[in-house]
């Protein structure tokens, strides 16, 4: 008895078909994380900005840490991550007590998450995330605007 010779016509086609979803779906998924994390660390870094320079504005500290949470909440949200929660630390130097004198130099510093997209709740109970941070200094001058004193 002879063995019969079975055609593999075809079977490059499937075998291709197979391999390239079994390595572009993961490559998606890479390449989507990746716009993802580089919008949250656009999104931090606004936030940050915003954020220093609404303290710097503002005319005491208390409504300056107040002003500064709001603007980093808008700037998130600015990038579509208002729905994540944010920290905002503000320090200063050379007192930390009083910010907005001669020339202290205030630090605003931004932290949020972003999650990794498309992945099952069944990995966990939360979702994979990537933390990302920003800082950014701004110099309070020796010169202040003053009040109208009936000029």
């Amino acid at each position: 008895m002879r063995p019969t010779l079975r055609s593999e016509r075809g079977s490059a086609l499937v075998e291709l078909t197979w391999l390239g979803v079994l390595l572009l779906v993961p490559m998606l998924w890479i390449v989507l994380s990746v716009f993802e994390v580089q919008r949250g660390a656009f999104g931090v870094s606004a936030a940050a900005r915003a954020a220093g320079r609404a303290y710097a504005l503002a005319p005491n500290d208390a409504l300056g840490q107040a002003r500064a949470e709001q603007a980093a909440r808008e700037a998130l949200a600015d990038q579509g991550l208002g729905e994540e929660p944010a920290t905002v630390t503000v320090t200063c130097t050379p007192d930390p007590h009083q910010c907005h004198q001669g020339t202290s130099v205030i630090t605003v510093r931004v932290g949020a998450r972003v999650d990794l997209p498309l992945l099952p709740d069944v990995l966990g109970d939360q979702p994979p995330s990537f933390a990302l941070d920003a800082e950014h200094s701004v110099p309070i001058g020796q010169f202040h605007e003053a009040a109208d004193e009936g000029l």
